[in-house]
């Protein structure tokens, strides 16, 4: 009798879950479904609001006018260089400096981690990081948007965490005794054992690179340098369009093509939020276990 009870209790608290789950994935599904929806409906329909879930009186203007602006082609490849350039640099830092920071025979170890812990509290501030940046004479350039931020503190304990915990003391201790150097131990040991860290900290590294606009913002002023996120920022907020209009009819009155590209930018902004978000929807299920690993490390970090 008592098992038949715990046996209902369990059924009522695993629908009480599906509900919950049915309720947050609705909730999730829907705005990627909409904003989908309605990068290929009709202008008129989404505007009006005869478009809320599924597409309606489909077409590919907007995608069309997308794909022929040629900013938005200059950021994806401007991005993508940053991304590449910028990741390879977090983790050329971060793994090094990590492993360094796991040693239990590095002197000074917790003198320079608690150094570091508290850059994560107390920054110099935009305005000198500003000046820094013009000191360097990397002001408008590349560099001035992946060197700041060469390294993240919080990434370095979560790497340096998954050091501590999963590559055994034993096995660097046999490296050793074979001869095997600091160089070698990390290079030809550590990181072939390292891959699922490598992989998040990749990932993490990588969408903050390809979602960064900030920086951009301050230190870039020539617009053929701008990243995608800028060129979509132009697009979304201040409504920079003068490139991405169609050819329209000369007889058109005024107030009709003022109208059409109206709707039509409204379009628009849903189709770069596709195109801005793909590459990173496209990567993301290849490194899914690798990025709960990683987050179950960051979990034990001490």
């Amino acid at each position: 009798m008592k098992n038949q009870k715990m046996l209902l209790q369990d059924k009522i608290y695993l629908g009480i879950v599906y509900i919950f789950l049915i309720i947050a994935l609705i909730l999730v599904l829907y705005p990627l479904i909409y904003i989908l929806s309605a990068s290929i409906s009709d202008p008129q329909s989404v505007n009006s609001g005869e478009m809320w879930l599924l597409p309606k009186n489909i077409t590919w203007e907007g995608y069309q006018t997308i794909f022929e602006n040629d900013q938005i082609w200059r950021g994806y490849l401007n991005t993508i260089i940053y991304t590449l350039v910028g990741t390879s640099i977090n983790l050329f830092v971060t793994l090094p400096c990590a492993y360094a920071l796991s040693r239990q025979d590095f002197f000074g170890r917790k003198v320079f981690m608690n150094f570091m812990i508290v850059t994560m509290f107390v920054s110099g501030g935009l305005i000198p990081s500003y000046l820094l940046i013009r000191s360097l004479g990397i002001l408008d350039t590349m560099w001035a948007l992946v060197l700041p931020g060469a390294a993240s503190v919080y990434n370095i304990v979560v790497t340096r965490t998954f050091f501590e915990t999963t590559i055994p003391t034993e096995l660097e201790e046999a490296a050793i005794i074979d001869g095997a150097g600091d160089f070698t131990l990390f290079l030809k040991v550590v990181l072939p054992l390292s891959v699922p860290i490598i992989a998040v900290m990749g990932l993490f590294y990588g969408v903050g690179h390809w979602n960064s606009y900030f920086g951009a913002l301050i230190y870039l002023s020539d617009k053929s340098k701008y990243p995608l996120q800028m060129v979509l920022r132009e697009i979304l907020v201040l409504q920079d369009l003068s490139s991405t209009g169609t050819a329209q009819n000369t007889s058109s009155s005024m107030a009709t093509l003022m109208y059409s590209k109206q709707q039509l930018s409204e379009v628009i902004k849903y189709g770069v939020m596709i195109v801005s978000t793909l590459p990173i929807i496209m990567v993301y299920p290849f490194l899914q276990r690798y990025f709960v690993k990683g987050v179950l490390v960051g979990s034990l970090k001490g």
